[in-house]
């Protein structure tokens, strides 16, 4: 399933009032849900990457934050945190902190939404057999090759991951090679 396909699948998921958007990158899913919610915040830990997406939002009010994900402290809470191909770049030792954190940064009823990558998709990766943890190498356009976490996750396992964590979650296959969620805490369910 192609990005325009992809973004369909927006429709159906409940982005809505204050939203925080992690992993923004370029701005692609940023453009696409910022019709749709109150404020708008997207963080992301590459310069060059918030500087596509405020290109890309140009005219669009939107609060931009440069800071990695795992030592960023948020100054406030949000009714929706969306991220999209982020979750597969969470590393497993990573997974009950970030947890954490999105519980803190939820305002009380606040829900998580995501999509991402199905463990289908490692048919089609390059794996980095050496790595201690999940990890893929990755040709860009330039010609130039980096090396990315990738752990993919299927929706039962993920969903029963979240239950130990203590969140309620729904996670659905929207094709082979994606899926998508919603998440809420137990304390706000």
């Amino acid at each position: 399933m192609h990005m325009p396909q992809l973004a369909n699948v927006l429709d159906d998921l409940p982005i809505r009032g204050d939203v925080l958007e992690l992993a923004c990158g370029t701005g692609q899913w940023t453009r696409l849900i910022s019709d749709r919610v109150r404020s708008l915040t997207a963080l992301d830990a590459a310069p060059e990457m918030l500087s596509a997406a405020r290109e890309r939002m140009h005219g669009a009010a939107t609060r931009f934050i440069e800071a990695d994900v795992f030592s960023w402290e948020p100054d406030r809470q949000y009714d929706t945190i969306f991220f999209a191909f982020w979750l597969s770049h969470v590393p497993p030792v990573e997974m009950e902190a970030f947890w954490d954190l999105l519980r803190w940064t939820l305002a009380p009823g606040g829900h998580v939404v995501f999509l991402d990558d199905a463990p289908a998709k490692a048919g089609i990766e390059e794996a980095v057999a050496e790595a201690q943890v999940p990890t893929v190498r990755r040709r860009l356009a330039d010609g130039s090759h980096h090396q990315a976490v990738k752990v993919l996750r299927d929706a039962a396992d993920l969903t029963s991951q979240l239950c130990d964590l203590e969140w309620e979650a729904q996670i659905e296959p929207v094709d082979q090679y994606h899926i998508a969620g919603v998440a809420r805490p137990w304390t706000s369910a």
